[in-house]
């Protein structure tokens, strides 16, 4: 499967909802097994793990111009074996709106092992 990620419609609605000094950070990851590619209007993965959301860190970054992203960095411990196939930023930590959704080739885990996601938002003129 390629990658793909999507900042979903609700998404949208989070980033607009900030400019105007409203709503929360999207800043908790989750991760599942949901093989179905991740479209834009999607509001929760397609098969949750077990695991918690984790809290991330929210930072800005430049890819092209000074700022023009924003990441969030955080730690997942698996609780059993599994194959991980997507991953989801929400504004909270249990019942949070999904602000982006992403879904992957399977990567394959054994119980405790830790996977980081720097999940990435460019903002970019289109060009």
């Amino acid at each position: 499967m390629a990658d793909v990620v999507k900042v979903v419609n609700n998404g949208l609605a989070i980033i607009t909802n900030r400019m105007i000094g409203a709503g929360t950070e999207p800043k908790y990851i989750h991760w599942g097994t949901e093989a179905t590619a991740a479209t834009v209007t999607d509001t929760a993965l397609g098969a949750p793990s077990a695991e918690s959301r984790t809290l991330g860190t929210g930072t800005r970054a430049t890819s092209t111009v000074d700022y023009d992203t924003w990441q969030v960095v955080g730690q997942l411990t698996s609780a059993s074996v599994q194959a991980i196939t997507e991953a989801g930023l929400f504004d909270n930590a249990t019942t949070g709106i999904m602000f982006l959704h992403g879904t992957f080739d399977a990567i394959n885990l054994n119980t405790d092992d830790v996977i980081e996601f720097s999940i990435k938002t460019v903002f970019a003129d289109g060009s």
